[in-house]
């Protein structure tokens, strides 16, 4: 019997890479995750050329598009994270030029980005999602946090990383929370869930084992996320299986609302009854070396190298390059 992880991975991987042609991992640009964006290119760029590809990393810039044509790239891995780069914007640059690219398409990103829209895509999918509203006034942040009740959280509605995130216990908080997500645009006034706070990886198609995280912290934030050493990783979780199973099937479902292709990672927070809310979606999520994706990735028996070069076969679809 084939395992699914085998059912997942390019059968001949010397062949794939020579019908890449010349691929340029776009990482880096102008967001607030740009450094985050960085370290995960240069393990996807690392990846694919121990792989056999014809790799090269572009540094994106405004000029993103006129770079990648000079350069005679044939087709893009996508590394970007936030806003510029995830939410739609340079996906909509490389269907105007033609040149295949990995991960969700226009609309999906966008989607995706907007926290507060994916989540009421995701409620009317049928899935749980946190009671959430969304302001720009910070009269309109002490009505929504005294509508929903404290705690909440108070985020950035299009940002990742945890970047300008607060958890808000006490009514004396909203006003500097607000202001700090407010240097971001839009703000998000979110129930807090209390219970454990779980991530699905989808990958082509299929939802990968799900993964945990406790930081040391009470909040998994950005220094957690990508630096930390002592953050703490179940995988898979310790839940039942038919929790679990509930969690994945609400992830391909959220997935499948926004409209999202080739991976992601749809994250949740179970609630202190542990029930699962859907929080996020993330079209193109972390690929560093403590990311989540390739972490559920190895638990199912897939190397990085294999998650990386099964992602970029997805732009192949119609668009073949002559060896």
């Amino acid at each position: 019997m084939v395992s699914e992880a085998a059912a997942m991975t390019p059968s001949n991987s010397k062949t794939c890479a020579s019908r890449f042609g010349k691929v340029a991992v776009v990482m880096g640009g102008w967001s607030a995750e740009r450094d985050v964006s960085l370290m995960s290119g240069e393990c996807v760029l690392q990846s694919l050329i121990a792989a056999g590809v014809d790799a090269h990393g572009v540094d994106a810039d405004k000029n993103l598009v006129a770079e990648l044509a000079a350069r005679e790239f044939d087709r893009a891995f996508l590394i970007l994270h936030g806003r510029g780069g995830e939410d739609g914007h340079v996906q909509g640059a490389l269907e105007l030029a033609g040149l295949p690219y990995t991960g969700s398409g226009v609309m999906a990103s966008a989607l995706a980005m907007d926290k507060h829209r994916a989540k009421l895509l995701a409620r009317v999918a049928g899935v749980k999602t946190p009671e959430a509203v969304c302001v720009n006034q910070l009269s309109d942040a002490k009505a929504a946090v005294a509508s929903i009740g404290l705690p909440v959280v108070i985020k950035p509605t299009m940002e990742g990383s945890s970047i300008g995130v607060s958890l808000v216990r006490n009514a004396s908080e909203v006003a500097q929370a607000f202001e700090t997500a407010a240097q971001y645009g839009p703000v998000l006034i979110e129930k807090m869930m209390l219970g454990m706070e779980v991530t699905a990886a989808v990958v082509l198609g299929k939802a990968l084992p799900l993964v945990s995280m406790r930081a040391q912290n009470e909040f998994y934030d950005y220094h957690a996320k990508y630096f930390a050493d002592d953050t703490h990783y179940d995988c898979p979780p310790k839940l039942d299986e038919a929790v679990q199973q509930s969690i994945q099937s609400d992830a391909l479902t959220v997935f499948n609302a926004l409209g999202c292709r080739h991976w992601g990672r749809v994250d949740f927070m179970l609630d202190d009854a542990g029930v699962p809310h859907f929080i996020e979606c993330n079209t193109a999520p972390g690929m560093t070396t403590h990311s989540l994706v390739p972490m559920a990735a190895a638990q199912m028996g897939m190397s990085f190298s294999d998650l990386v070069v099964g992602i970029l076969e997805e732009t192949l679809a119609g668009s073949e390059v002559s060896a």
